[in-house]
């Protein structure tokens, strides 16, 4: 389309990358979270190219859903996810392990048609230990007619004397609720999208299922269009299955520990990178396909 993503914000508390005169997103690294609903970063509004947003933010039936976030339900029996902790053989409790994703540090870069933010974050727990180490890179490229793509890309470092374990409430006795990790949240127009995934997978047979991409088409409210968000799993990462809905709610999430739990001895490190792409329109499987395969990792 011929315009280049640049840095139109940046303060203490957001970060904004533009195109042109549409926002694409603003990453806020300082939210005024609620404790409960586990503070860290999230990008909301995320927006197509043709300005239409593709997030939701702290809906009624979880709050602590904002955008599109990198979460963990379980670390150790900590909860950086928000609200409730699934427990095995109780349920979904209230517990005073909710902990915290702070903002340190921005190193940010603009040139060759690209924005790159590198930022590092520091997990406190509850209680105000450190225990995660964290380096995130956000790199918005690849801005074409009617798409651009956000790669994501993180390393997780155990600061503690002891393994970190992550886990999911689907490790903890919840089927098919593996949800954690890099996590989108989409508009309640979503609701019952269209679901659609490499190899001929579809619809909510995805769910805990493993694939290299997974794409999710919703339509907007008001302004009679479609968007599409596709997500495509790095070959790097190890054991990724998908958590994804369209009903109640539109979510997509590839998640690192859905059925089995991770280890990282101390000293470790854990990296893990996605792409997102968001296009205008409702994308079927041909042009998906055709996509992945003409941008290749």
């Amino acid at each position: 389309m011929g315009e280049r993503p640049v840095i139109t914000r940046q303060d203490d508390e957001a970060l904004v990358v533009s195109v042109g005169d549409v926002e694409l997103f603003t990453y806020v690294h300082q939210p005024a979270t609620p404790a409960f609903e586990g503070p860290k970063p999230y990008l909301h509004p995320v927006r197509t190219l043709a300005g239409d947003v593709v997030t939701a933010f702290r809906p009624h039936d979880h709050r602590w859903h904002k955008g599109v976030q990198m979460t963990a339900t379980d670390v150790s029996g900590e909860n950086f996810w928000g609200g409730v902790t699934y427990v095995r053989d109780q349920g979904y409790v209230v517990l005073p392990n909710v902990g915290t994703m702070r903002h340190e540090d921005f190193a940010v870069n603009e040139s060759d048609g690209e924005v790159r933010v590198g930022e590092l974050l520091s997990w406190f727990t509850e209680a105000g230990q450190h225990w995660v180490h964290e380096m995130r890179e956000l790199t918005v490229r690849d801005v074409e007619s009617g798409a651009w793509t956000l790669e994501f890309a993180t390393t997780l470092t155990n600061l503690r004397s002891e393994p970190l374990i992550f886990g999911s409430p689907t490790t903890n006795g919840r089927e098919l609720a593996g949800y954690t990790g890099f996590f989108w949240r989409g508009p309640r127009s979503f609701t019952e999208g269209t679901v659609i995934a490499a190899d001929g997978g579809s619809g909510q047979e995805m769910m805990g299922k493993a694939a290299r991409w997974l794409a999710f088409v919703g339509q907007h409210d008001e302004v009679d269009r479609s968007s599409t968000l596709l997500f495509v799993d790095h070959p790097d990462n190890k054991g990724t299955h998908w958590f994804v809905r369209s009903t109640p709610f539109a979510a997509v999430n590839p998640s690192f520990a859905f059925h089995d739990t991770v280890e990282v001895a101390p000293g470790e490190s854990l990296s893990l990178r996605y792409r997102l792409v968001v296009a205008d329109g409702a994308w079927d499987r041909d042009q998906l396909e055709s996509y992945v395969e003409a941008h290749p990792w």
